[in-house]
């Protein structure tokens, strides 16, 4: 028998889990005996996914041949084998399909170990989920038996997750707790929604009460908290903003408070929450106290004293603390209001009445002054499970007649007792409710509880994973109904064990030392809720039975919502969804998607593709079929002739996430017969060329088989093209730019390498160019011109900058230039680029000047880096490109604002151009092109050699090994005219259509555009605009047109403003002095910038982006004192007078005045600074300013850091308490820093609403010239508030 059962065939079952999105792409195998059956079948299935055997289906999965049956299910109580219910054995795969059952996901069968131990060691898991491996995280949380798949559905201990919108975890914790407390939920469910008042969306109370229902009755594994967001008023951005749950809490409580107005309800939160304490001082001569009763909604407790270097080791120990009273003694004695005098006296707090439901809250965050940053205690803090609050109640005050009501005393020094001067461990933000000042009490409450009655049990705690800059939150909650323990990590819900909660204490077992914290988890408790131990008062949660009328309603109306839910997922899980595509007769290839039922036949399919793509009234529906296609190749693999009444699931391959093909809407016309495409043929696009014209015409479609020869396919294409089979030349592109001539008569289209889809060129002409190598011939360049060109639609500017004059002045430059040298503007504030000759040093570095309007920016001047001037040549248009990729000032910014800087500091946006003849301004455009097409004299009458890979490449040197460009060995072909109606996307005045190669690099494109933009290169900006209309500007010059295709937009804007322009290049040696450098560039400067400068007033600067950096001394050597790298690049800044700064210890600051009172910045000036010290620079900027009480402050962002004048005065940091620069916020501690300073005595000028507005808009067209942001509004903690309207204000004036 064993030797039958090895012999036996075997059935190979793959089965995919499709009853979760997380789970679609695991792959169960099982492989067994073709007599297996099927219920055995489920059960191996049960056992190897961890599911109960009876919650899932099986049904077949993707095979054609099995298709048919997958609606239903394969019957898990059959004893059929696998042979007989057309398994397939012998190594082939049998696809099932895992799938719910009557819609619900399956049930996770428990883990028990064998041993036969009880529940607590069942699978558990405790902490945050997603966060394993993450600093903190103990893998004691998680038992090894832990699986993955048990987080998929429902847990098994009956409830619900919520799931994390994205950083919601702290409400997620909140709201469990809350769910969780009987008498919250309980008095909820009271609360009856009065529709006709309040509009449910906005309505808190309701939102939280179908939340609660959910959580109670819904089926599902976890629900969204959506809902419940959007009533506090907030937008999908607040998903975003992790807050603190305590302060959540307050803010939640205090909205409910107020829906809650006059209902049974107002006074819930204070019933439940709310205690009281008194905040006292007793005069220690006389007795004499003064006090005010507050009430609180939790406590706040230290885990470390302020300046201890040992934390509270419990709960009880920070409570003690809590109560202990400070002395006032010394300097800060207390006047004593009996005495007449200042006397030492006591302060502190008392409590007076605890609540039923009482919060603590665990002071884990706080901040360090040492390093001036947020930080976390992780220290160790118990809690007991249940907690004796009778030590740390005031027995005397409860029963005092002062409790019952304000004395005289007591109100008389109400203000200067208010809660905001409590003792420091109370005195924090925390508590909003402070100052509440209560009426008398009711007799029940003033009735001094025994101390019996108070023990509170502890049922909630809150634990924080993480740092003070972000983290996670869960909870773990105690079920009041079996007195069982529970995580609620967000959508996850387990048991966990005591032992669990004694691992959220933190720290770690050994001593409280001030270190202790420093090693520890970081994950532990952050807030604990107690509940009353008093049978007369502890509830029991409502059960569906007692629920109130209107609750009952609500339950049936979500329940119907999750059935209808459950259904429109079922009809989803049925629904074949593929790519479509249509050759429209109107409106070309249109693009859609197919959502089609898999029971659905091709003819219905058909159906609703000829509607979905628009084509009644203008194709017949008898003229149309789908077929299968490749989008990829543009193949059309096959049709489905007589397959009309065919389910889609069976020609589709069954419902499928995704399919490796798509459809084809293909039409006819009436006269015509659609042709059988067969599995295995190949198509075949011919293009025919006509050597004469030099034209391609569109292509026509043939198919073929890969057997066939050459001979046969070039007959089968005369054929269809009408052509001499003798004479013809057949050329297959087999990817771009890759031309091969088929030539071997008997050699098979499979062997030349023909694919799917292909695209051929025939040509049959008796010419002569047949006879000459392919590569040389007319048809090759033909060719490649062809593959190499794209066709651009470009927009011109409105109107050409400036005046006609310096139009005129343009044109004769072109005109008149033979050599890149000659080149040059006569406009006097724009410094045009100048080409070097060619040098070659060990370190290069280059010079660029910014050119502003104010008068700092006029004495800077940049420098940027190259690798030596490119030779004049007259006959190259495309000599002077880009050099390389690393001389583009941060290229990865593309920003209107930045690329203003990065498009035009750079040499090369000043090109060579050697063009001759009129020149057509942009409004004036008629019918001209031009076609700029040369190659250098050097290779003239040289065979050609064709790079294809490297000319593509956008990024490689332009310069080949001998040293030429790569533009003189390229066949860059342009040609331009004006749109036709037909491209009249656009204006068709102010539009081009371009012809151009794309191996053309950017420059060169721009240099081509310069006769129809009307000025230089250098003065306009390339936009490349996408199918969305969203514009991003080109500026990398050294780049080529390779990333564009056929019919790509471009716009064309004027550059006003030029921040950074590029000087010269200029080489600096190793070992060579900063004087010296300058010494060699000055005369450089003064031949080819007309710039005439003294060598005393001038310095090289650190070029830090955008910023001016360190000062380069004279006496400074390159590699020695400064380290220097080709492609450097630094700034030259023209001095007024000799240079002051004389050591490398000496800091140049620049400061400028702020004015309030005439809302003016005056000019930047220089201060040199012997230290670092705050008082130097207050006093040296004391010398240029009459008055010499100042507050300072840093400038931010780049240089030169402009602000508005609206915002300088608010935004800025202004005086830090700091006494050094080189600590924040100021942190200077490198030359080029940019400070403000103004008087303090004066004060802002006042203006009128019209008066603002007209500022703002100088400020926002000053500053946007600039090339600088209209505002800096660092990131800050945005505070959490809850919209008792809806949401927030939209007042657009509003700061």
């Amino acid at each position: 028998e064993i030797q039958n059962a090895a012999e036996e065939p075997r059935a190979l079952c793959i089965i995919q889990d499709i009853t979760s999105a997380k789970t679609v792409n695991e792959r169960l195998t099982l492989n067994l005996p073709a007599s297996t059956t099927l219920s055995k079948l489920y059960e191996d299935v049960a056992h190897k996914a961890g599911y109960v055997n009876g919650t899932f289906g099986l049904a077949w999965g993707n095979t054609q041949d099995m298709v048919s049956n997958s609606s239903a299910p394969l019957d898990h109580s059959s004893e059929m084998s696998l042979s007989e219910s057309g398994f397939e054995p012998g190594g082939k795969r049998n696809f099932l399909q895992l799938t719910d059952k009557d819609g619900e996901q399956p049930q996770i069968a428990s883990v028990t170990d064998s041993s036969g131990l009880d529940d607590s060691s069942q699978e558990r898991f405790i902490g945050p989920l997603l966060r394993d491996g993450t600093p903190g995280y103990s893998g004691d949380y998680s038992s090894p038996s832990y699986s993955y798949s048990s987080i998929l559905s429902k847990s098994e201990t009956g409830y619900v997750g919520l799931v994390n919108q994205a950083m919601t975890c702290y409400l997620n914790s909140l709201l469990q707790t809350l769910f969780m407390t009987p008498e919250f939920r309980n008095a909820l469910y009271n609360w009856e929604f009065e529709e006709q008042e309040e509009d449910p969306v906005t309505s808190i109370p309701y939102q939280l009460q179908r939340l609660f229902v959910l959580l109670q009755t819904s089926k599902k594994r976890a629900i969204e908290t959506t809902d419940v967001t959007r009533s506090f008023g907030w937008d999908s951005s607040e998903a975003w903003q992790q807050h603190d749950v305590q302060e959540l809490c307050r803010v939640m409580f205090d909205a409910l408070e107020q829906k809650w107005k006059q209902t049974e309800q107002a006074d819930l939160i204070n019933q439940l929450y709310q205690g009281k304490l008194k905040d006292y001082v007793r005069c220690l001569e006389c007795g004499y106290e003064s006090w005010r009763i507050d009430t609180y909604l939790d406590i706040p407790l230290v885990i470390r004293p302020f300046g201890a270097s040992q934390a509270y080791g419990s709960v009880e120990e920070a409570l003690q603390a809590f109560i202990q009273p400070e002395t006032l003694d010394g300097p800060n004695q207390y006047f004593c209001e009996r005495c007449k005098k200042k006397c030492d006296a006591r302060k502190g707090l008392r409590f007076l009445h605890f609540p039923y439901l009482l919060t603590l809250q665990l002071k884990r965050f706080d901040f360090d002054y040492t390093t001036m940053h947020r930080i976390k205690l992780n220290d160790r803090m118990t809690f007991p499970e249940e907690l004796d609050m009778s030590p740390f109640i005031d027995v005397e005050d409860e029963k005092s007649p002062q409790t019952e009501s304000c004395t005289d005393s007591g109100a008389e020094n109400e203000g200067s007792c208010h809660s905001d001067q409590m003792s420091n461990d109370f005195s924090t933000d925390d508590c909003v409710d402070e100052g509440i000042c209560l009426d008398s009490t009711s007799s029940t409450e003033r009735v001094l509880k025994p101390k019996s009655l108070l023990t509170f049990e502890l049922f909630s705690v809150m634990v924080h994973s993480g740092s003070a800059a972000g983290g996670h939150y869960y909870a773990c909650i105690k079920s009041f109904s079996d007195g069982q323990w529970y995580s609620f990590n967000d959508q996850h819900v387990s048991k966990i064990t005591q032992d669990d909660i004694r691992k959220t204490y933190g720290g770690s077992s050994g001593s409280r030392g001030y270190y202790s914290g420093a090693f520890a988890s970081s994950t532990n408790a952050y807030m604990l809720i107690y509940r009353l131990k008093d049978p007369s008062r502890n509830a029991k949660f409502l059960a569906v039975e007692d629920f109130p009328e209107h609750i009952k309603r609500l339950v049936q109306k979500e329940k119907e919502s999750e059935e209808q839910e459950k259904r429109q997922r079922e009809i989803e899980r049925n629904t074949c969804k593929i790519k479509l595509f249509c050759m429209h007769p109107v409106k070309m290839m249109m693009e859609s998607k197919l959502e089609v039922h898999k029971d659905k036949t091709l003819r219905e399919a058909t159906e609703m593709a000829y509607k979905m793509m628009e084509l009644e009234g203008v194709v017949p529906l008898d003229c149309c079929r789908l077929v299968k296609y490749d989008e990829f190749h543009e193949y059309l693999e096959r049709s489905y002739e007589g397959e009309e009444d065919t389910p889609m699931g069976l020609l589709l391959g069954g419902v499928k996430s995704s399919y490796m093909f798509d459809l084809l809407l293909e039409t006819r016309r009436p006269d015509q017969v659609f042709q059988p495409y067969k599995p295995g043929e190949v198509m075949v696009k011919v293009h025919v060329v006509d050597l004469k014209s030099e034209t391609i015409a569109s292509p026509v479609s043939v198919r073929a088989y890969l057997n066939q020869t050459i001979t046969e396919f070039k007959q089968l294409i005369a054929q269809a093209a009408g052509l001499s089979a003798e004479t013809m030349r057949v050329v297959l592109e087999r990817c771009y730019n890759d031309l091969r001539l088929l030539y071997v008569p008997n050699k098979t289209l499979k062997a030349e390498g023909f694919f799917r889809s292909n695209k051929v060129f025939v040509e049959s002409s008796e010419l002569t160019d047949h006879q000459v190598p392919f590569t040389d011939s007319l048809l090759w360049k033909l060719l490649d011109r062809h593959g190499n060109t794209i066709r651009l639609l470009v927009l011109l500017p409105e109107q050409s900058p400036g005046t006609l004059a310096n139009r005129t002045l343009f044109q004769k430059q072109q005109q008149g230039s033979s050599t890149s040298d000659s080149q040059k503007s006569s406009d006097a504030s724009d410094f045009e680029h100048i080409e070097s000759p060619t040098q070659e040093a060990d370190s290069n570095s280059s010079l660029c000047v910014a050119a502003d309007n104010r008068e700092l920016e006029n004495r800077i001047r940049a420098t940027s880096a190259g690798s030596g001037g490119a030779s004049s040549d007259p006959e190259n248009h495309f000599a002077c490109e880009e050099r390389s990729d690393s001389e583009v000032n941060n290229d990865r910014s593309t920003s209107s604002v930045d690329s203003d800087i990065l498009s035009s500091s750079h040499s090369s946006d000043t090109l060579c151009n050697a063009d001759s003849g009129p020149i057509q301004l942009a409004n004036g455009l008629d019918s001209h092109s031009i076609t700029s097409s040369r190659r250098s004299k050097a290779h003239e009458g040289k065979k050609e050699t064709w790079d294809t890979a490297e000319e593509d490449s956008g990024t490689d040197s332009e310069y080949d090994d001998n040293g030429k460009s790569k533009a003189e060995a390229q066949y860059l072909y342009f040609r331009a005219e004006p749109c036709s109606q037909d491209d009249a996307s656009w204006d068709s005045q102010k539009c081009l259509v371009v012809h151009v190669d794309k191996r053309i690099t950017l420059a060169a494109f721009k240099l081509n555009l310069e006769p129809y933009v009307g000025v230089t290169s250098t003065q306009f900006k390339v936009f490349r605009v996408y199918a969305n209309n969203q514009e991003f500007e080109s500026v990398r010059l050294n780049e080529t047109l390779s990333s564009f295709s056929d019919d790509n937009k471009v716009k064309f804007s004027y550059s006003y403003t030029v921040p950074c322009k590029f000087l010269v290049d200029t080489v600096f040696a190793k070992g060579m002095t900063v004087r010296q450098s300058k010494e060699e560039l000055l005369p450089q400067l003064k031949e080819q910038c007309k710039l005439d400068l003294s060598i005393d007033r001038v310095r090289l600067r650190k070029k830090t982006w955008k910023n001016p950096g360190t000062v380069f001394l004279d006496y400074h050597v390159y590699e020695e004192d400064i380290s220097i790298s080709s492609n450097w690049e630094v700034f030259l800044e023209v001095l007024d007078e000799p240079e002051k700064m004389k050591s490398m210890s000496q800091l140049a600051v620049l400061t400028r005045r702020w004015s309030p009172s005439t809302m003016k910045l005056g000019p930047f000036q220089e201060v040199i600074l012997e230290s670092s010290s705050v008082e130097e620079l207050k006093e040296k900027v004391c010398l240029l300013h009459d008055k010499c009480v100042l507050l300072i402050a840093c400038g931010r962002g780049t240089f030169p850091c402009d602000i508005s004048v609206l915002e300088i005065h608010q935004d800025l940091d202004w005086n830090p308490k700091v006494s050094t620069l080189n600590v924040w916020p100021l942190y200077i501690c490198d030359d080029g820093a940019v400070v403000f300073y103004r008087d303090s005595t004066e004060e802002p000028l006042e203006l009128s609403e019209d008066e603002r507005n007209e500022l703002m808009k100088k400020e926002s067209s000053r500053l946007l010239k600039t090339g600088h942001r209209v505002s800096y509004s660092p990131r800050k903690e945005k505070a959490l508030k809850i919209y008792l309207d809806g949401g927030p204000a939209k007042d657009p004036g509003q700061d």
